[in-house]
């Protein structure tokens, strides 16, 4: 395939400053816009170009995935990547004696949550920064000498205890702290599992539209990814069902649906799990932002209704305390456990043991729940601020609909405006403001964008808002 490759990827540059994806990203786009690549042309399977270029096949993934979300390539449900038939619109850049600056792309913008409006973005709240730097202190004083070697795969056993202990409490999940595995976020849990559960050609069922990072793990693993439609109950268990009633494993987001924010209905919650216990198929239920909810209690978790040992719970502490902690969790079936301890000790072994004592005892004192009140006060008042300057600011064009959980707004496009075209357009003003049509793969796709409010001042949410509704009226 090399002749193919440098027709394609000319100059990639392994040893040079550029990030790999970025290179792949921008060499086929630009092949793509040069004609190289015409629509309709079938862009080389993610694992033979990385093959090729001697490169980590995630970078490949994750170039695809940008030209994905730009509206550049199409994917088909087992056929491939193509270029797309209705390329999205790049501006000509003006004649000028050195070559123009790029419009920095959203992946450039988003990668440390600096612009207006990214999403998964947390406030720095100096009073839990300052219990955490006391706890961390604490044990490196007097250092034990277990946080120094190898440990559990499944995470220290208090930790575990103390997971199991906030989500009885807090999200009525039935668990035991021997059913807890702590992982390098939610990701890694993801990751397990489908290195357990799915074979080559496995049936998956994925909400559509979807969150862009699962469907590119499903690919990576191989998966026949399945899209079933989601309505104002959440997922449409009937149309899964139609589709593929042996899937292995279904996808779910069930307190908050990723991006459009709806829940899963209680009649549609017994209905999917009815048909994983009558298939024998598994439900990953993904729980990611589900501590951030604005009007009363959050919601219970599917898995805590499961009779059947079906559902495999997913959460998170990056994204509620901060992501470079890298903490999150699964709670497995028990006829889950042993299969996906073996596949972790295949990769990183156990979690980071200090850090781990770190939140283990920032959980049993106290300090997560007070945490958790002050972040969602101070998010609220984001996200009200949001809502309000989006109405004042794009009148008729930007129609928001303020969620009551969550750390994202969806706000849908009028005016016959492409999320798109005005994603791209918002870049160049540096905003990043998501597409939502991308992450659709079969169902008719809505035109919205997805803003962050989280970890953002309201004052500067409100700037922005303004700058996004001149953007706005000049893509109309």
């Amino acid at each position: 395939m090399h002749g193919t490759t440098d027709l394609l990827l000319p100059g990639i540059d392994r040893a040079g400053p550029v990030p790999l994806l970025r290179q792949i990203y921008l060499a086929l786009r630009g092949a793509i816009l040069s004609g190289v690549l015409p629509p309709g042309a079938r862009l080389p399977p993610s694992r033979a170009l990385a093959v090729d270029l001697g490169v980590a096949r995630n970078s490949v993934v994750a170039a695809y995935e940008q030209l994905l979300a730009e509206g550049f390539v199409r994917g088909r449900v087992g056929a491939g990547t193509f270029v797309a038939a209705d390329l999205p619109d790049v501006p000509e850049p003006a004649p000028a004696p050195s070559p123009p600056r790029e419009a920095p792309s959203e992946e450039a913008l988003d990668l440390y949550g600096t612009a207006p409006f990214t999403t998964g973005r947390v406030a720095l709240d100096q009073r839990t920064l300052e219990v955490w730097r006391r706890l961390t202190l604490r044990h490196l004083r007097r250092p034990d000498p277990r946080l120094l070697g190898y440990s559990d795969p499944r995470g220290s056993a208090a930790l575990r205890q103390a997971i199991a202990a906030y989500l009885r409490a807090a999200r009525a999940v039935r668990c035991e702290p021997e059913q807890v595995v702590v992982t390098a976020g939610a990701q890694q849990a993801l990751d397990l599992v489908l290195r357990v559960l799915i074979a080559p050609g496995d049936a998956v069922w994925l909400e559509d539209p979807c969150y862009p990072a699962v469907q590119a793990a499903l690919a990576a693993a191989r998966a026949r990814i399945v899209p079933v439609p989601v309505d104002a109950q959440g997922l449409d268990v009937a149309a899964g069902v139609a589709a593929a009633p042996g899937a292995r494993l279904a996808y779910v987001t069930p307190s908050s649906h990723y991006p459009l924010g709806m829940q899963l209905s209680m009649p549609r919650r017994l209905e999917l799990l009815a048909w994983a216990r009558r298939s024998g198929a598994y439900v990953l239920e993904d729980d990611y932002d589900s501590e951030f909810r604005y009007a009363g209690r959050p919601l219970a978790s599917l898995q805590g209704i499961d009779e059947a040992a079906r559902v495999i719970y997913v959460g998170t502490f990056s994204k509620v305390l901060f992501p470079g902690l890298r903490l999150g969790y699964a709670v497995l079936p028990p006829a889950l456990l042993d299969p996906v301890l073996a596949a972790r000790r295949l990769s990183d072994w156990h979690p980071a043991v200090l850090q781990e004592a770190v939140v283990t005892d920032f959980l049993a004192e106290g300090h997560f729940t007070q945490h958790l009140r002050r972040m969602r006060l101070r998010y609220r008042a984001a996200r009200d601020a949001l809502a309000e300057a989006l109405c004042e600011s794009a009148p008729g064009l930007l129609l928001p609909e303020p969620p009551e959980q969550g750390m994202k707004l969806l706000a849908r496009l009028g005016g016959g405006l492409s999320d798109v075209a005005v994603s791209r357009a918002a870049a160049t003003r540096g905003i990043v403001a998501r597409a939502v049509s991308p992450m659709y793969r079969a169902a008719p796709p809505v035109q919205a964008l997805m803003l962050g409010f989280t970890g953002h001042e309201p004052a500067a949410l409100r700037r922005a808002a303004r700058r996004l509704g001149e953007v706005l009226r000049a893509c109309r």
